[in-house]
């Protein structure tokens, strides 16, 4: 059985799709921009700024299905600029302690609200 995830916490869908999805054990995270749920502003001043708020709109979406980033399995990132890997990276890294996710990053020529990066996951737990 199918259930959407959704939290006040997180920013809402900006389109016809749930944030989240759990199936079981499973979790499907769409793809989440740098969206401040708080006053929905699109945080792009740095990717720093950006990655860390897209890191954390995952974590709430987590939460709010009892899973957590340790349960993240993969994670597909995409970004405006590829110079800004290493300076994302080191902000992504910081999330996972031990054991980070299998993952693919690319460039891409434009994401949505013109945003920086976004990050996808899905999460299993054991």
């Amino acid at each position: 059985m199918k259930k959407a995830i959704r939290d006040s916490k997180a920013p809402a869908a900006i389109g016809p799709y749930s944030p989240a999805i759990q199936v079981g054990n499973q979790l499907f995270v769409s793809g989440q921009i740098p969206v401040n749920s708080e006053n929905g502003a699109l945080v792009k001043d740095t990717i720093e700024n950006a990655t860390k708020q897209v890191m954390e709109n995952i974590t709430r979406l987590l939460e709010a299905a009892d899973f957590n980033l340790n349960d993240i399995v993969k994670c597909s990132i995409f970004l405006k600029d590829f110079n800004d890997f290493k300076k994302m990276n080191d902000v992504y890294s910081s999330f996972f302690e031990k054991d980070p996710p299998a993952r693919e990053t690319v460039e891409v020529s434009r994401l949505p609200l013109d945003a920086l990066i976004e990050i996808s996951c899905i999460a299993i737990k054991s």
